[in-house]
């Protein structure tokens, strides 16, 4: 499994990228972790990765999808809010890829804080069980190929 992580407010990341590890840990997923500095740029990294992984024998079966967007005092929250959700929902259609969108839209940080904490929402764990229910799926209704 992939993760990528924005950083942007970096204390609510670390809180979502624990819930996420903790999912994945109980379901027996191994993962790698890719930073980036905003909810904008989780797309291209995870279309990047996604991409080299081509070239890897086993590609990611997975991504989570973590950051946070807290609303300020111009239009920027409703371009990065929508733009990344339309992003990732894009990405997985197109690349039949499992995504979990762990991306926090929030009106304040307090709300984000309850949402991240693994102890309270755990929106990262979440993303991650997504996640992995997709991959699930997937396996579920992808035909074998014979060898």
């Amino acid at each position: 499994m992939l993760i990528v992580e924005a950083r942007f407010y970096d204390d609510i990341a670390t809180a979502l990228l624990e819930g996420a590890t903790g999912a994945l840990k109980s379901a027996g997923a191994t993962w790698d972790v890719i930073t980036v500095p905003g909810a904008l740029e989780i797309a291209p990294a995870i279309a990047i990765a996604l991409h080299a992984g081509k070239a890897q024998p086993k590609p990611y079966d997975g991504v989570v999808a973590l950051g946070c967007v807290i609303r300020g005092e111009t239009s920027h929250y409703e371009i990065v809010a929508g733009e990344s959700a339309r992003a990732l929902m894009e990405l997985s259609v197109a690349l039949r890829v499992p995504i979990g969108n762990g991306i926090l839209t929030v009106d304040t940080d307090a709300q984000a804080w309850t949402r991240a904490k693994p102890q309270q929402d755990n929106k990262g764990g979440g993303a991650a069980e997504a996640a992995l229910a997709l991959v699930r799926l997937k396996r579920r209704l992808t035909p074998r190929r014979k060898r």
